[in-house]
């Protein structure tokens, strides 16, 4: 489990594609650190393991789904990825809950100097589109963002200057590709209530059916 905030920009060391997976290794700080064998870090929002280190960097595994859901597959050697290790339960919860499993890729599609902030917004699936609320949490290539504003089609959010700095979205231009994951309590609530609502109540949710269910 993660934050979504981002505590180093490692670059690409190389990435040996096996088959269908493949091997990633990132120069990093953190392999300074007190990593573990086995350890979970995200890199750009994915949740990967860490096999191998050294005084420079960490390798870790990239399964075939992993290669499929997500940007991983198009990094090439220098091109810098956000990272951060798992949450303690004593850390600051400063971002939101961020499980490191992508739904899906998006497309920038706009990109512009808003007042102090960067706007971004983004192409995304309508499967996907469902779960993004505004006001609620995405994270982007792992970064833990506030929802501005959702259209039938996009989403949009506003980067402030820190947040742009500390990660990789400083050099994300329209048309490039990120990871996202959408926040996990909407995806549970839907799974509760499917089963229990839908086959009383073909017309969907109300606030009649929450109650009756015991979610309110």
């Amino acid at each position: 489990m993660f934050t979504g905030l981002i505590q180093e920009i490692g670059k690409v060391g190389g990435l040996q594609r096996r088959g269908d997976s493949a091997q990633l290794r990132i120069v990093s700080e953190l392999a300074n650190g007190d990593l573990q064998l086995g350890e979970s870090i995200a890199v750009n929002g994915a949740c990967l393991t860490v096999i191998t280190w050294d005084s420079s960097s960490f390798t870790v595994d990239v399964s075939p789904e992993t290669l499929t859901c997500t940007t991983l597959g198009s990094l090439r050697p220098n091109m810098p990825v956000n990272l951060e290790r798992a949450l303690r339960l004593s850390d600051r919860l400063g971002g939101h809950l961020v499980s490191g499993h992508v739904d899906c890729i998006a497309k920038i599609r706009k990109r512009y100097q808003e007042h102090n902030a960067v706007r971004f917004e983004f192409a995304l699936p309508e499967e996907t589109l469902r779960y993004i609320v505004m006001k609620g949490s995405v994270a982007i290539d792992g970064i833990s963002l506030t929802v501005n504003e959702v259209t039938q089609n996009s989403f949009s959010v506003m980067v402030i200057p820190h947040s742009l700095a500390m990660t990789t979205l400083q050099n994300c231009r329209e048309g490039a590709e990120v990871n996202i994951e959408t926040d996990l309590i909407g995806r549970y609530v839907e799974r509760l209530l499917q089963g229990k609502i839908a086959p009383q109540n073909s017309a969907g949710m109300s606030l009649e059916s929450l109650a009756k269910n015991g979610f309110m």
